[in-house]
């Protein structure tokens, strides 16, 4: 008997069996109970997340002898034949290779006899976006006034590619990507039933690397079984046989990069392609590595959005705490270009060198990340391995002072309340504003309101423009309900002070008598 993959064998028969999309559904299983049946469907989302699936689901409810709550019976004969693709009824077509006029027009003598047994007869057109004009004009009119017994469900991964006169006459479904926790249930049901003995941490890893789509999720996993047929499936198995890199080598990777040790960074590129792995696909590992760092920067160690095990999270914020965001943002963005080259180069090992190359050089962009890049660099003493080393000793130590700061009492309460928001309100400002301001300390004053304080001159040029403060004077004011002053001051000499402020009102209900403040 021939082998069946597994996104096949496992295909949901009803609408219950269905992860992931559980809106669609319901809906649908409303429209089934209530009669409320549309004309036209149109089904759009990434591969693999269950619009053709969903589309012969309802195709066999809609003409179903014995519905039930989950959708089709799939035991009555007209459910057996459609199921084995007998029924005329159904008429599947794939529209990327029957694109033409002709094909449209066949589809429209069709539609002009009713069906012979069972209430509808139903058109699911995949990939419909690859129509032709032609074609999709001599749809439109059966599209928008069909016979009350047809039914079209069109499926698309590129909605955007459909004529608007299309859309109008649809009832769209818009299609998510599957969560990984989903994804990893759903195999390890999979794997339990099928007596295949996997590691947790390998289907997490499998589920990933799906990228939201439970059938891409299932073919790697048969691919994994037929490498290891009868053995254990670990972890390390499945990195090897999808040509994926463990979290070990993205740490050293990026130590190499941040360090500017151009030859680490080379050899660990070289021997990953000699282990057999994918340049494209090494990149896009590498990208989620470096996303994974900057959610956890950015959401103080929030892991709720990292998908990964206690002890990889552990490390990730490790490396969060020696990598600044415009360093990290800066990566992604160049990396992220880097992957749409890799899709169309012809010596895709030299383009991702030289792009690993860039990122080690910042000086070679005059973009703000890597301004910010080079600064953070630099006020750190962080010097590539390959460049003359600091002298620790020409490093000045930094003078510490303590001081108590009185404010009335309006100033006092403005301040705080913003002084301990002030990272909050950074990274919600966001923007050149955001990254510029975060450079930047805050003192009040006494009059009322903030000065915005930098240490280097090119932050003050950058933090002192009128577009800049704006950008600030706005998010604070429609935070706050009221209008902040706002001063900026630049301080070449960094000073560490031991702040307490104190509200000169707490002061003298605390004494119970009158304070003097000498002007």
């Amino acid at each position: 008997m021939a082998y069946t993959a597994l996104y096949r064998k496992f295909r949901p028969s009803n609408f219950d069996e269905v992860v992931g999309q559980e809106a669609i559904t319901r809906t649908l299983k409303n429209q089934l109970k209530t009669g409320r049946i549309s004309h036209a469907y149109l089904f759009c989302g990434t591969r693999g997340t269950g619009k053709t699936s969903i589309a012969k689901i309802m195709a066999r409810a809609l003409n179903c002898e014995n519905p039930t709550d989950a959708g089709p019976c799939n035991e009555c004969p007209t459910c057996k034949s459609i199921l084995s693709e007998a029924s005329i009824n159904v008429v599947e077509i794939d529209a990327a290779s029957n694109n033409g006029v002709d094909n449209i027009r066949d589809i429209k003598e069709q539609v002009q006899y009713p069906p012979t047994f069972g209430k509808y007869k139903v058109f699911i057109i995949d990939e419909v976006h690859m129509l032709s004009t032609g074609a999709f004009n001599a749809l439109l009119k059966t599209l928008e006034e069909p016979p009350q017994y047809v039914i079209f469900i069109l499926a698309t991964t590129e909605v955007h590619k459909l004529p608007v006169t299309v859309l109008s006459r649809c009832q769209r479904y818009d299609f998510k990507r599957i969560g990984i926790d989903t994804i990893s249930e759903r195999l390890k049901s999979l794997c339990k039933s099928e007596g295949v003995d996997i590691e947790d941490r390998a289907l997490e890893y499998i589920a990933k690397s799906a990228d939201g789509a439970m059938r891409d999720a299932l073919s790697l996993l048969d691919e994994c079984i037929s490498f290891l047929q009868n053995e254990k499936i670990s972890y390390e198995a499945v990195l090897d046989i999808l040509g994926a890199s463990d979290i070990s080598v993205f740490n050293e990777l990026l130590d190499g990069v941040l360090e500017g040790n151009t030859i680490e960074v080379l050899n660990l590129l070289n021997n990953s392609i000699i282990d057999g792995k994918e340049i494209g696909q090494f990149v896009t590992d590498f990208l989620w590595y470096l996303r994974n760092i900057l959610i956890l920067k950015s959401t103080q160690n929030d892991s709720s959005l990292v998908d990964m095990s206690e002890q990889n999270l552990q490390n990730l914020k490790e490396k969060a705490n020696i990598v600044s965001k415009e360093t990290l943002m800066r990566y992604i963005r160049n990396l992220s270009e880097l992957s749409n080259k890799l899709k169309t180069a012809t010596q895709k090992r030299v383009v991702a060198e030289l792009e690993f190359i860039r990122l080690m050089t910042p000086e070679m962009e005059d973009n703000l990340d890597s301004v910010l890049d080079r600064l953070a660099r630099l006020e750190s003493g962080v010097r590539p391995v390959n460049s003359v080393q600091r002298n620790p000793e020409e490093k000045a130590d930094i003078p510490i002072e303590d001081e108590v700061i009185e404010l009335p009492k309006a100033t006092y309460d403005d301040f705080m309340a913003i002084k301990k928001e002030w990272n909050s309100i950074v990274e919600h400002l966001g923007g050149k504003a955001g990254s510029v301001y975060k450079e930047a300390e805050i003192e009040p004053v006494k009059e009322g309101g903030i000065d915005v304080i930098f240490f280097n001159k090119m932050f003050y040029d950058m933090g002192n423009k009128e577009t800049t403060i704006l950008d600030l004077r706005t998010f604070l004011s429609e935070k706050y309900g009221k209008d902040i002053a706002i001063r900026i001051s630049l301080r070449e000499n960094k000073v560490v002070r031991n702040t307490r402020y104190v509200s000169i009102d707490e002061i003298k209900s605390v004494i119970n008598t009158d304070i003097i403040i000498e002007q």
